[in-house]
């Protein structure tokens, strides 16, 4: 089951796992800068599309980034 508080949590760790500010972060993805800090707060989450590119970016499978599995890849 979907977990927002794994989904921030994940998402954080893995940006500071690549030391990107959320600015880079946002640049990365094409996306203002308020995107992802709302993601990482819990007040937005992404589109299908956004969760699949952020993945794809972090080499993480979209279960791991949603808390659906406790599995990377």
């Amino acid at each position: 089951m979907f977990s927002q508080e794994k989904f921030s949590g994940r998402l954080k760790q893995l940006r500071k796992e690549r030391k990107l500010t959320l600015v880079e972060f946002s640049q990365i993805l094409g996306v203002s800068k308020q995107t992802p800090c709302r993601w990482e707060n819990g007040e937005r989450q992404p589109s299908f599309e956004m969760l699949a590119k952020v993945a794809e970016f972090y080499g993480v499978s979209t279960d791991y980034l949603l808390g659906v599995s406790d599995i990377r890849k």
